[in-house]
């Protein structure tokens, strides 16, 4: 019996600019988040992973456009939705947590009420039941004195609790599907470790399906369930967790891997980055899109795309190395 899914992608494409002079940084990408469990998406900057976030939320503004693809939650195609029907989603079923809590948060208006205009908007309750309730989660985020804190403003906080805030506001109507895009990119490294312990923690108390995106790998490790990983727009490789770390197949997972392997495992050992740079996706590369730079290039790869391969029922490559080795079993 499969596991019930709380998020189907299927061949999301989102492009930036026309049919001649634009670029497809979202293409043909398709996942499923699973109740209860954490699925990071991992990849270079730039690579699409927070163009696919904002895909699935349907924030992308002009000149970007989704331009394929469905994204079904509950049965329904969000993708189909009117803006007022997928507003009702926004916070209700879907919270994310954005990379910048300062931008991120109204400095006009305290914590408060950006807590509980959230509350409001997708709950019947009254002004002081919201403001209780804003209290509840804000101490449940670990900010102290938290029936005084809530009438302050974003300044009056630092990096560490104003990521708390958002993430706070992000479960506050108890969503089935939280997203996390790079929580903790401006945060010092202790800082961090807190509000990804309180996220991994809140996320398995309500049983909802965390879609972590980041290009920290130690993060994915002590994290995630299952990994995707983002090449130039598209899912290059999906496994579980255990499987990405000793068994990887696709080049560009394992010079991910070698990059991290040089730093943390032998400091006398250089670290090994990865030769050339990402496709400009206006104009990518024919055949893989990572040809240009992979050490293990054949012929074939610069002529014809490379689709993903099952390797099992939890683990594929985009890498005709897949293919070739198990035709040698």
């Amino acid at each position: 019996m499969s596991a019930p899914i709380s998020l189907a992608v299927e061949d999301l494409r989102t492009r930036f600019g026309d049919d001649r002079a634009g670029a497809t940084v979202v293409d043909g990408v398709s996942f499923a988040l699973l109740p209860g469990r954490t699925t990071a998406l991992v990849g270079e900057s730039g690579c699409g992973k927070s163009a696919t976030a904002l895909s699935l939320m349907r924030l992308i503004d002009a000149p970007g456009r989704i331009i394929g693809g469905t994204v079904t939650l509950d049965g329904r195609d969000l993708l189909g939705l009117s803006e007022s029907d997928m507003e009702q989603v926004r916070g209700a079923a879907i919270g994310m947590i954005f990379q910048d809590p300062l931008t991120s948060l109204n400095p006009a208006l305290t914590i408060g009420q950006q807590i509980t205009e959230t509350l409001q908007a997708h709950k019947p309750m009254s002004r002081a039941e919201a403001d209780r309730t804003a209290i509840d989660l804000l101490t449940r985020v670990g900010v102290t004195d938290a029936s005084r804190r809530v009438h302050d403003y974003p300044h009056h906080f630092s990096g560490g609790m104003r990521q708390r805030v958002l993430i706070a506001a992000a479960i506050s109507c108890s969503p089935k599907i939280i997203i996390a895009d790079e929580p903790t990119t401006a945060l010092d490294v202790t800082i961090q470790a807190k509000i990804l312990r309180l996220l991994y923690d809140l996320q398995r108390d309500m049983g909802a399906s965390l879609l972590l995106i980041t290009h920290d790998l130690g993060v994915v490790a002590s994290m995630a369930d299952e990994v995707l990983v983002m090449y130039a727009g598209r899912i290059v490789e999906r496994a579980d967790v255990d499987t990405l770390f000793h068994d990887p197949r696709h080049p560009y997972t394992k010079a991910l891997l070698a990059c991290v392997a040089g730093i943390e495992d032998d400091r006398s050992v250089p670290l090994e980055p990865i030769g050339g740079s990402a496709p400009d996706l206006r104009h990518p590369p024919v055949g893989c899109r990572f040809s240009p730079r992979c050490p293990s290039v054949q012929e074939i790869c610069r002529r014809q795309d490379q689709p993903l391969r099952a390797i099992s029922s939890s683990h594929e490559a985009a890498c005709i190395l897949v293919e070739q080795e198990q035709a040698h079993v």
